[in-house]
């Protein structure tokens, strides 16, 4: 990086403003980030709980070997192996009403053969019923229920609700029947059409602050960008040619003419600070429940994770003595007192992986703007990386990335803001 080069000022250290600093660094750009929290993260951290006395993540998250996004920024800051790798890929389910259970188990190479398996796919399905994945590619407006579900009883029936509908809302975040189908198209030519090697499920081993956020700030730390923590921008200034100034409330920090700004903040925010920013307004909720047990859990096939079907949660976890599901779309589940839906769900949890006994030490964390509500109607709200202003800039995973709001959305949209901002004008060649 270039001692006179323009400074890149990115507005939020979540995984999209660290994703967007890292990309402009490698650059050339020199990179200031302004964080209003006293730590980097966002939603996507790891903190001590004192009542559980053990480090937990705020919400859980479960990665694909296939989100190319996530994996090159695990690489770039030398963080590829603090992730749990299954090796090869398999996805574990237990259907809670029925108690019966299942494996799927994606073959190697690009042609999903392994759907013509009984073995290797949903069971009580048939091979066509799985074929009707090609739908995504034009969903158009409709919603993943409209689009999957059949109401006769059939295979295809079971098919949507032991496979497209949990998989629908624990990746969208939103209920089957309200969910943009469109954005599960990416989950089938990023990762269901490459085979086993990008569908491999991959979980952070300490937590997500080890993974992601800890190694990016040291690389950024070491590559010369500035993370300024307990820095709120209040206000920006626009100028003849867009952001002229940012206000941090009791200083000013000027805007260069060759500068660029990043707004790489919650929706509500950007539009607190961008005139006329049109951004997604509805929202929905994660609950994330954490269980410390007497012993060691070992989960189906000895894996780290295992699909909830029919049940309260999506995902179940296990980290040591640590259990923990991940309610997506929790909506009822936010508004629960803690100790009911602690109770529920440890109730199934016992059914899922024949357990007993009372409700161990818990922690309900409770996230109520987890993602955006991501339905056909709140999709067309995602602005695009470029705002109206020359120099300003936008990233968050609820901008028009194309993918779910995900860590993979969050990042891919720092890689799209570090493109659009481009290099530094006095790196720029002569035309």
């Amino acid at each position: 990086m270039s001692r006179d080069a323009p400074t890149a000022w990115i507005i939020g250290a979540g995984l999209a403003g660290l994703s967007t600093a890292i990309e402009l660094v490698r650059r050339g750009w020199r990179v200031t980030v302004l964080e209003t929290a006293g730590q980097a993260g966002g939603r996507c951290r790891s903190y001590h709980d004192r009542h559980l006395d053990r480090w937990v993540d705020n919400g859980n998250h479960l990665l694909l070997s296939g989100n190319r996004s996530a994996m090159r920024f695990l690489q770039t800051v030398g963080a590829t192996d603090s992730l749990i790798e299954v090796v090869p890929a398999r996805l574990p389910f237990v259907d809670l009403e029925s108690g019966e259970k299942w494996v799927i188990r994606p073959n190697s190479g690009p042609l999903p053969w392994w759907i013509f398996s009984a073995a290797r796919r949903t069971p009580g399905t048939e091979t066509a019923h799985h074929l009707s994945a090609v739908r995504l590619a034009r969903a158009g407006e409709r919603t993943v229920s409209a689009l999957f579900s059949d109401t006769d009883g059939t295979a295809r029936q079971r098919l949507y609700r032991r496979f497209w509908e949990p998989m629908a809302v624990a990746v969208l975040n939103t209920a089957a029947e309200q969910g943009a189908a469109r954005l599960l198209w990416p989950l089938m030519t990023e990762i269901l059409f490459r085979g086993e090697t990008a569908f491999r499920p991959c979980i952070a081993r300490n937590g997500l602050t080890e993974s992601f956020v800890a190694p990016a700030l040291d690389w950024l730390g070491e590559n010369g960008a500035e993370i300024r923590f307990n820095n709120r921008v209040r206000t920006l200034q626009f100028g003849e040619q867009g952001i002229a100034a940012l206000s941090l409330g009791d200083s000013v920090v000027s805007v260069g003419a060759q500068d660029a700004v990043i707004c790489a903040t919650t929706p509500a925010v950007a539009a607190d600070l961008v005139p006329a920013l049109k951004v997604p307004t509805e929202y929905c909720p994660v609950v994330n429940l954490h269980f410390v047990t007497p012993e060691p859990v070992t989960l189906p096939e000895n894996l780290p994770l295992l699909g909830l079907v029919g049940g309260t949660a999506q995902w179940l976890f296990v980290r040591g003595d640590i259990l923990s599901v991940t309610i997506s779309a929790g909506h009822r589940e936010a508004e629960m007192p803690h100790d009911q839906v602690a109770k529920t769900v440890w109730q199934e949890i016992c059914r899922a992986v024949s357990l007993d006994g009372p409700v161990p030490p818990v922690r309900v964390v409770t996230e109520k703007r987890a993602t955006i509500a991501q339905t056909p109607a709140q999709n067309r709200l995602r602005p695009s990386a470029r705002s109206s202003f020359p120099n300003l800039y936008l990233a968050g995973d609820w901008t028009a990335t194309g993918l779910p709001s995900t860590i993979e959305g969050a990042i891919r949209s720092g890689e799209r803001a570090a493109v659009a901002v481009g290099v530094p004008s006095r790196q720029r060649p002569c035309s």
